[in-house]
């Protein structure tokens, strides 16, 4: 059974708050665990606030710095209250909140040239109002030359947050912070303070990043000394799902490779699932009042995903740090055995609810985004990579990063998320489009995701045609639907017409074999014979496809079945595929397929899992040379897998010492001493020993590799009661 605090009424004392932690204890007959340790130990240690009332003060604090107003328009709209975005980005660390800022950055400049073009067209058609000229061109149905493009105006909620106790300053005096008016203007961007818990950085170890968090997650809200803390604690964990956050998509931005994002991301996520979670198991009736009525955690399904920048693998001549590798592995080991434990752990079914709380995992799905996108580009362009500008580089992969997260918000985006006069400005009919809801997302979208994207400018030919149907029998002309779907599979590739990074985000394998494939593939007319036994397409368990189309153009039923045709050529035993028709929120012609859990079986996602498994796991004999790649390969391809042969190799649990050119055991206990110091109460102490990841965890993962591995469909047979035509065929006999 979960064990779970009282009810905090609004009446509770101070000194009694940090008592509001969810403890829970293991299912009857569980082997114990040293405490903390993620499924499978007794308990998970996060602060969450259960008052109600509190709550639902702190995310109308939040909505009034998000949607600031004026006393009159207070008065005014009194009786509206604003809706939170339904999407939210999370960006931890140094690489994730960059990527965030540019994402809000993006957003703000699209909404004001939208905005300022509207505003100049209607100023034109006021001051023509009463012309001679107005009533001709109505007449003769005559338009302007430049139409108004609408352009994407969602306008997500921003949670920026990073160990360093700078980035407030860091942003600020960026170059977008130093542009006119953004860091004002953009209210819906909120920096995550938590320099009061820790100054300096994680020091490129995932594991004191994660511990770090720890202290954050378990320290009581009423007590840091930053007050917005409490308000995005409250938005982030302590009310999603429920009416009164309308948020129902969280979108965790961050670098694998590094010690802050790599750590924390994890962290936060599962924090939130846990409190997720806990609600449905929280039979009790709260008792509602009038401020709180209609808000109680009655929730709805809500989608979190993982963006997980990947370090460089392969460079031309320089050889990448070692670190960085092994810290990317330990980040995907670590997901592997919570997705293992969440979707195919039940050798000993249990419904209890510590049972399966214990097999929550941070996101429903990672997505991961190789950082060699920029040098595969040039590669392809004749470019010298030796001369890229490493900032360049960085630039592009956001941009990359950026364009997957404006497509997947744009295929579920709600009306409420939009300015309310959007719709009429566009001349949009929103009948039109198919969207892909949170659940839908949900039930899509689970563990390691890759991103195939590419997009196309609209055909002249189509360019001044009147308002259509959205399909039409007739093949649209000017559109490659072919050459689409090929470009979102290609290696990373700089598009010049568009000015936008196509392929896929990570490569299936190495990139010359990958390259030879793929002009095989198109040499022989799209056959994707030799292509789709390839793991990543073979092994793929669903598929989501995003087609995002402009304002009134039309697309051909034959494009549509021409691109479920070659998903269906390319992805043989997918289960699933769904499809979001996207109209009015791009210029352009945009594809974007999202490749479900066969990615785990790439490449660069195994290389990665053996590096941190030989540096931080294996025993001496086994970390240097080539024994542990081959049986790692053995574990999974052989029938049976050989638990004891793992035993003997490893280790019973990580050294974090084996990355960190120091003293590990003198590194310790000063983190320690702080989480003392943070949160006062001793049996609520968790040691860094109890969040290293142990040899179990390294077999859980085996196993989730293993069961992609051998994912296989079966087509479906018709089955008939009906023998008449098995009987003719005996009579012939």
């Amino acid at each position: 059974m979960a064990t779970k605090t009282p009810t905090t009424q609004p009446e509770t004392k101070q000194e009694d708050l940090n008592d509001e932690v969810i403890a829970v204890r293991p299912a009857p007959g569980n082997k114990a665990q040293p405490p903390s340790i993620a499924f499978g130990g007794e308990r998970y240690m996060y602060f969450t606030e259960r008052d109600l009332n509190r709550i639902l003060a702190n995310l109308d604090a939040l909505r009034q710095t998000v949607f600031p107003t004026s006393g009159v328009e207070h008065e005014i709209s009194a009786p509206k209250q604003q809706h939170f975005p339904s999407v939210c980005l999370i960006g931890l660390g140094r690489c994730g909140s960059n990527i965030a800022l540019d994402v809000a950055s993006l957003v703000y400049n699209a909404r004001n040239f939208y905005l300022n073009e509207f505003n100049n067209e209607e100023k034109q058609n006021r001051e023509q109002e009463y012309r001679p000229m107005r009533w001709i061109k109505r007449s003769l149905h005559l338009k302007p030359s430049n139409a108004l493009k609408p352009v994407f105006l969602i306008e997500p909620l921003v949670m920026l947050g990073d160990l360093d106790k700078d980035i407030e300053g860091r942003i600020r005096f960026s170059n977008k912070g130093e542009s006119s008016g953004f860091l004002h203007d953009y209210t819906k961007m909120k920096i995550m303070d938590l320099s009061e818990v820790h100054a300096g950085g994680a020091g490129n170890a995932p594991i004191l990043g994660q511990y770090l968090a720890k202290i954050i997650l378990n320290k009581d809200t009423q007590r840091f000394s930053n007050a917005d803390w409490k308000f995005i604690h409250s938005y982030l964990i302590d009310s999603c799902g429920i009416k009164a956050n309308q948020s129902r998509l969280y979108f965790y931005i961050f670098s694998a490779g590094g010690g802050t994002g790599s750590g924390m991301a994890s962290e936060f996520g599962l924090a939130q699932q846990y409190a997720y979670m806990s609600k449905t198991f929280d039979t009790r009736t709260l008792p509602e009042n009038e401020e709180n009525r209609g808000h109680s955690f009655v929730f709805e399904p809500i989608f979190t995903s993982g963006i997980c920048i990947l370090p460089n693998i392969s460079d031309h001549g320089v050889e990448m740090s070692e670190a960085l590798h092994i810290n990317a592995g330990r980040l995907l080991c670590k997901y592997l055995a919570e997705e293992w434990d969440f979707s195919y752990n039940f050798d000993h079914e249990d419904s209890s609810d510590a049972s399966v709380m214990h097999r929550i995992r941070p996101w429903n799905a990672m997505m991961l985004i190789s950082n060699d996108i920029m040098r595969y580009a040039e590669e392809t362009d004749d470019g010298d990579i030796q001369h890229i500008d490493v900032n360049a580089m960085e630039k592009y992969a956001n941009q990359y990063i950026s364009q997957q997260i404006f497509n997947i918000l744009t295929a579920q985006a709600v009306t409420t998320d939009y300015d309310e006069n959007y719709f009429r400005r566009a001349g949009i009919d929103i009948g039109e489009t198919i969207r892909l809801d949170a659940n839908d997302l949900f039930m899509s979208l689970a563990g390691p995701v890759a991103v195939a994207y590419a997009e196309s400018v609209i055909p002249t030919e189509g360019a001044g045609q009147e308002k259509l149907k959205l399909f039409d029998k007739q093949q649209a002309s000017g559109l490659n639907i072919d050459d689409l779907f090929f470009r979102s599979i290609d290696l990373p590739h700089f598009n010049k017409v568009t000015q936008a990074i196509e392929g896929i985000s990570l490569l299936p394998i190495e990139s010359e074999r990958y390259r030879a494939t793929l002009a095989s593939y198109q040499k022989n007319g799209y056959d994707a014979t030799e292509l789709k036994d390839l793991h990543f397409f073979k092994n793929c368990s669903s598929v989501v496809s995003i087609v995002s189309l402009p304002k009134d153009y039309k697309l051909s039923y034959m494009d549509l079945n021409k691109l479920k045709s070659h998903l269906n050529n390319l992805f043989p035993n997918t289960t699933l595929k769904r499809y979001a028709l996207v109209i009015g929120a791009s210029a352009n012609i945009s594809l974007t397929t999202l490749i479900v859990k066969s990615p785990c079986l790439s490449d660069d996602f195994l290389t990665l899992i053996v590096a941190y498994i030989k540096r931080c796991f294996a025993k001496d004999s086994y970390r240097f040379d080539e024994q542990l790649d081959e049986a790692m390969l053995e574990f999974i391809r052989s029938e049976e897998f050989d638990e004891d042969r793992v035993d003997a190799m490893l280790n019973e649990f990580e050294n974090p010492a084996k990355i960190l050119d120091t003293n590990w055991y003198a590194i310790k206990p000063m983190y320690e001493k702080k989480y003392r110091e943070l949160i006062h109460s001793k049996d609520k102490f968790i040691s860094i020993n109890d969040i290293r990841l142990s040899r179990d965890s390294v077999k859980k993962a085996i196993k989730y590799l293993r069961e992609i591995y051998r994912h296989k469909i079966s087509k479906t047979r018709v089955i008939s009661l009906n023998q008449q035509g098995a009987k003719k065929e005996k009579q012939k006999d």
